[in-house]
């Protein structure tokens, strides 16, 4: 608070300029060190480790960059990954993270520091979140002459759960840097504005092709900033400024990000691209008739904006709609549907609306991840309104959009928090710099400008004034007092609220859980790395492991085993066969398995220590993503009872106690249990008394708490006769069906991030 206070307009005169700077300097450099401390709980609780699903692969790519070269990684085809398709890994991801992990692992070691590739990659998250603050600093301080604003942004951004969430110490996700460059570029963005300068455009655009190269989200800048240059040329605001700032970031910016393999001619030839295309055809158009206003007298020149403006306008749609129906311009993706829309990919891409980070936000959510900031935000918005300059309006625009993004995906709760930090920093400055100032305002030498003789008798003397200011009304400093103690106690709550919250819901690995003993001490459980070392201890090196989808990052990472599928979801088709397979009777799947070459079947079940995220919750998302290919073979209703329930026990349908997924999950369970006492703590069910039975898989390992079970395919030879016969009849009527096998779904494929 002292240092925000020291920022106050009316009290620079006490300190010298470059004081002011120097304390500035070191509150930043404070700020980044918070940012930094705050996103090491998870190694300071449990080790240096990689968290979550993505980036793992993110990791096992690094490791590859670093080991083989760029050239080699460019050109990667991973033949361990979507068995037996493999996958073109170098020209379908975003490299942005590996390339920056790998610049910074060989400087080191150029400076004779050879630090583990492994601790550069977990500990990259919380280092660029330091210049995330720093960026936003920068941002911010465009937006207000008073320092304090930016500096109350830097340290919103440094530890705000929003931006924590996917950036703590393990969280080798592509937000790990994007998220920076993300509030960099806009700075750059609205510096390019302010000054009109190529310079500054020129910045934007090449931090904006870094951001290509990192996050699919880049399309969230791609299309905001267009938005911003339209809506000021609907507020009349053209100028060479804007002309000259975007102008050159769209043609460096568009140049750079074609670099890029995985985008190539997207920026060309994307629906997702056109609205930056489109603004900048507008902006040659208006300078164009711009110039045209200026040589022509004024009636002559309404007619010739009217009938050529309009043919240039009737044209260039008429040419948008015949290329996107002739496909040279690629229609609108399916997740883009899906903002607009939140029934969209449930009823036609259930592979999307199965991902928990791509549901609704709850309003709870916006309240444990802002706390504060979300009361202030509005604030800071409407003070935005008053002053309404070019950078303001972007503010507004970017506040809008981002809101309404927030509460259709959870993910994109990431790309408001900067917005709300930039806005509630200029609301909560502006309050304490009223209040800080310790000055009183000037004697009013007239009533309401009245030279009335009678207004003027009945003003109070300077003195008694004075006395009664001291105690009532705005400038007393019981006022001040009240006001900046709640404010510096609210924000003293905000930063208690954001540790809490980054130590206890965000810093848990999801491979290493954490439970809570009666006794009031920490138990971890490990089952999901003892699982994964078991297949890298135990099985071969080319043993080809199919599990559902979202642990095939964490397959391929720990276990170094092939998988059939995994997080990269290209291939539905291929991921609707693993959800026949689970979903099916056995007769069915043992066919599948063997035509896949699958040796060990992996699934994850929390009914024994009540873990809600196992297979069995997620099993309706693998019957919906198989229904899509196979409707005749897989039918969701065929695992609701008749009165429309999902159950595991006595009542639960025949489909579902037959299906492989069933199976896997309870067998040899009740065994834990006395006779007929057998729980599944996860849905509060009682089992039926005699566990199911397999005939086609046998048992292989399950870890300590049973949460992952890992099953070997039987030979052949050892299937009994009954199976033996369900084979033959199933691989001889393997061309009458109607859906194609994963072998031909390749031509399916859903491009994902």
């Amino acid at each position: 608070m002292a240092a925000v206070a020291s920022e106050n307009p009316y009290l620079k005169g006490s300190t010298s300029k470059s004081s002011r700077g120097l304390l500035r300097i070191i509150i930043l450099c404070t700020i980044a060190g918070a940012a930094v401390s705050a996103r090491l709980f998870s190694v300071i609780r449990f080790e240096s480790i990689i968290h979550e699903f993505d980036p793992w692969f993110n990791f096992r790519a690094t490791k590859y960059l670093v080991k083989h070269g760029f050239y080699s990684f460019w050109d990667w085809f991973d033949d361990r990954t979507w068995h037996p398709l493999g996958r073109v890994t170098g020209g379908t991801l975003y490299p942005g993270l590996m390339v920056t992990s790998g610049v910074i692992y060989h400087v080191l070691r150029f400076l004779s520091m050879p630090v583990d590739i492994r601790n550069i990659c977990v500990l990259l998250a919380p280092a660029f979140s330091g210049l995330t603050a720093l960026a936003m600093y920068l941002l911010t301080s465009e937006m207000s002459a008073s320092p304090s604003a930016g500096l109350l942004a830097a340290a919103f951004m440094g530890i705000t759960p929003g931006y924590i969430s996917r950036s703590v110490a393990g969280s080798y996700d592509n937000e790990a840097i994007a998220i920076f460059l993300l509030v960099f570029t806009f700075y750059l963005w609205i510096k390019a504005v302010k000054v009109g300068s190529v310079m500054w455009g020129a910045l934007a655009a090449l931090f904006y092709g870094y951001m290509v190269s990192a996050w699919g989200g880049y399309v969230f800048i791609t299309n905001l900033i267009p938005l911003h240059v339209f809506v000021l040329i609907l507020m009349g605001r053209f100028s060479s400024r804007l002309y000259i700032a975007y102008n050159s970031w769209y043609a460096l910016g568009t140049l750079a990000s074609m670099q890029v393999p995985f985008v190539g001619f997207l920026p060309i030839r994307s629906s997702d691209h056109m609205a930056a295309l489109g603004v900048f055809g507008l902006l040659q158009l208006v300078g164009f008739f711009s110039y045209l206003r200026d040589q022509l007298p004024n009636k002559q020149f309404q007619i010739l904006l009217v009938a050529l403006g309009g043919l240039i306008v009737a044209v260039l749609l008429t040419g948008l709609v015949l290329l996107t129906l002739t496909g040279v311009i690629a229609p609108w993706s399916g997740r883009f549907y899906s903002l607009w829309d939140t029934g969209y990919a449930k009823i036609h891409i259930p592979i999307i609306a199965s991902v928990s980070e791509h549901q609704p936000t709850a309003w709870p959510n916006f309240f444990f991840d802002l706390n504060l900031l979300i009361w202030a935000f509005p604030a800071g918005v409407y003070m935005c309104f008053i002053k309404l300059k070019d950078e303001h309006v972007f503010v507004v625009i970017y506040a809008v959009f981002a809101s309404y993004f927030a509460g259709v995906m959870v993910r994109l709760m990431l790309t408001l928090t900067p917005v709300v930090c930039c806005a509630a920093a200029l609301a909560i400055s502006h309050v304490i710099n009223t209040y800080s100032y310790l000055g009183s305002p000037p004697e009013d030498t007239t009533t309401n400008g009245s030279t009335d003789p009678a207004n003027t008798a009945k003003k109070t003397t300077p003195a008694l004034r004075s006395a009664r200011e001291k105690l009532v009304g705005i400038y007393s400093t019981v006022s001040k007092a009240v006001v900046t103690s709640m404010t510096a106690s609210f924000l003293l709550l905000f930063v208690a609220h954001c540790t809490w919250v980054t130590s206890n819901a965000y810093s848990s690995p999801s491979v290493v859980l954490a439970s809570r003993l009666p006794d009031g001490s920490q138990h971890i459980i490990d089952d999901y790395r003892e699982a994964y070392y078991w297949l890298r201890q135990n099985t071969p090196t080319d043993a080809r492991i199919m599990s559902w989808w979202d642990y095939g990052y964490q397959i391929g990472g720990m276990a170094d085993r092939p998988t059939l599928v995994d997080n990269n979801t290209w291939n539905n088709t291929h991921i609707a066969t693993v959800g026949k397979a689970m979903s099916s009777r056995e007769e069915v799947s043992y066919p599948i398995l063997r035509q896949h070459d699958v040796d060990y079947v992996l699934v994850v079940f929390g009914g024994l220590l009540g873990y809600s995220g196992d297979d069995i919750n997620k099993f309706l998302w693998m019957v919906r993503i198989a229904e899509g290919i196979w409707p005749d073979e897989v039918r969701e209703r065929d695992f609701f009872t008749a009165r429309g329930e999902y159950r595991v026990d006595d009542e639960a349908t025949p489909t579902m106690k037959n299906s492989l997924m069933y199976k896997m999950s309870y067998y040899n369970y009740n065994a834990l249990f006395p006779a007929g006492q057998a729980q599944d703590r996860v849905r509060g069910s009682k089992l039926p008394a005699q566990s199911p039975e397999l005939s086609t898989l046998e048992e292989a390992f399950t870890s300590e708490n049973w949460i992952i079970r890992i099953y070997k395919v039987k030979p052949l030879d050892n299937v009994g006769r009954d199976h033996q016969s369900a084979v033959a009849f199933e691989k001889g009527h393997k061309k009458k069906r109607k859906a194609g096998t994963a072998r031909k779904g390749a031509v399916r494929v859903l491009r994902e991030e």
